[in-house]
């Protein structure tokens, strides 16, 4: 938790952002730029439709790495519950980096603040990849610290804007959005985190959450004030306590590793994981190859459970080349 308690109420998706402390004023950082509309971002939006599943799908999109192949689906889906869909997600076209968003602040401005978030760092990382000195066919620079700083840097850029924005337009005041991102080396990989969307590893039979929630159930239960039993039915469970967009600047969390052929990768918003556990997730991911399948079931699955919030999953599996 940083400074003073900044809370994101996301229940109602009608609160926004309430934070103790924040400077007013405008301030573009280097490099920042409106947003711009790109292939492969996706995100929902009013929906003037009856039914009451609306999901939102890209094709499966595949790049090399070191001796392996990394696959790529996603889906967002407006739940059974929500008359709009405030999530945004990202499946790549050029740069092997996926994102999901999930915004909030009511009205139009959660599906504001989760676009701003996917393009800004999308085009971070178009602009920075230019910069690299090896181009196809050679490999992507192995130089951890320099994709760790482009992954912090495009999401502290988006955190900016948003909350700019906000401080100038008073229909977006309050707007925020969670953002979880993974980017591929051909060796390793480089996960961005804030907020409670979050980031699995499945390998083999395990199923593992690499991300911590940065909310306030979570932090309650770091501190012992509640068990991870209680958790499950505490009043405030959608109270996040970091977002992009709460305060002029934002801590990211950074996780490295380095992928197994077989292992699978989830990006999701809490729609998912409030609706389903890890144990169902993983059994899906175990048994549909078909990753654009494994989306689609996922979603299902939530849907089934309720579908309260808004769905958005991005998968990339680690495939033998």
């Amino acid at each position: 938790m940083e400074g003073s308690l900044c809370r994101v109420n996301r229940g109602p998706r009608s609160g926004g952002a309430e934070c103790g402390t924040g400077r007013s004023g405008s301030r573009r950082g280097a490099g920042a730029r409106p947003a711009r509309a790109r292939r492969g971002v996706l995100r929902g939006g009013p929906l003037k439709l009856a039914a009451a599943w609306v999901t939102i799908r890209r094709v499966s999109t595949s790049f090399p790495l070191d001796g392996m192949r990394v696959r790529f689906a996603g889906a967002t889906n407006i739940g059974r519950k929500r008359d709009h869909n405030e999530d945004s997600i990202s499946v790549p076209e050029n740069e092997r980096l996926a994102i999901v968003a999930d915004g909030m602040g009511g009205h139009a401005s959660g599906e504001v603040a989760s676009r701003l978030a996917v393009e800004i760092i999308n085009d971070h990382f178009d602009e920075t990849g230019k910069q690299q000195t090896l181009t196809w066919p050679y490999k992507v620079d192995r130089d951890l610290r320099t994709h760790v700083n482009r992954m912090i840097t495009g999401i502290m850029m988006a955190n900016l804007e948003i909350w700019e924005r906000s401080q100038r337009e008073a229909r977006f005041k309050g707007m925020g959005t969670t953002c979880v991102a993974v980017y591929f080396l051909d060796d390793a990989l480089v996960i961005g985190h804030v907020g409670d969307s979050r980031c699995y590893r499945a390998r083999g039979t395990e199923i593992v959450q690499l991300t911590e929630d940065h909310s306030l159930i979570n932090d309650y239960i770091r501190m012992k004030r509640v068990t991870p039993e209680e958790a499950e039915n505490w009043p405030h469970k959608n109270v996040i306590v970091r977002a992009l967009g709460m305060k002029e600047s934002v801590q990211v969390d950074i996780m490295t590793e380095k992928p197994h052929i077989g292992d699978t990768y989830l990006l999701c918003s809490d729609g998912l994981t409030g609706m389903i556990k890890n144990d169902q997730i993983q059994h899906i991911l175990m048994v549909e190859r078909d990753l654009d399948r494994a989306v689609e079931r996922l979603i299902d699955a939530a849907n089934e459970e309720g579908g309260v919030d808004n769905i958005s999953v991005v998968l990339a599996r680690v495939e033998a080349a």
